[in-house]
């Protein structure tokens, strides 16, 4: 239980700290996979992907960060739930329309399903809606 824990810890820090596949990769089987039923991000099928996605998302949302709120480990299922809040504010150049200075804050689960002691599929449960709203961005 200890070693996927602590990979799923590390993991999701990187990745939602913006270090992209550089700072994810180590955590993950090489053809990680990934999904989402999500707008903004359903067309996302590997989680190299998903983690650049992240790191562009953390540009134009400069400052952005993470609140955890619970964490779960399933042994028998190789997986590892966490369930955070991220807070952030459109003030970086690059997105869908020029800064609106409005700000997010969303729920969101990551279930991390482990090959061995590494990520080998991650689905992330988001309403991408309500946060491009927010944001101003539909």
């Amino acid at each position: 239980m200890g070693q996927i824990n602590e990979t799923a810890a590390a993991f999701f820090d990187a990745c939602e700290t913006g270090q992209g596949w550089d700072g994810c990769a180590q955590y993950c089987t090489p053809d990680a996979s990934f999904a989402a039923q999500s707008e903004a991000i359903g067309d996302l099928t590997d989680l190299r992907s998903y983690a650049e996605w992240m790191k562009g998302t953390l540009m134009i949302l400069p400052g952005a960060t993470y609140d955890l709120k619970s964490w779960a480990i399933d042994e028998g299922r190789s997986s590892v739930l966490a369930y955070a809040v991220f807070n952030g504010t459109h003030t970086g150049e690059g997105g869908p329309v020029p800064p609106t200075g409005k700000s997010v804050s969303s729920d969101y689960v990551y279930d991390m399903r482990f090959e061995g002691d590494k990520i080998a599929h991650m689905t992330k449960i988001w309403h991408s809606g309500v946060a491009l709203q927010q944001l101003g961005w539909a």
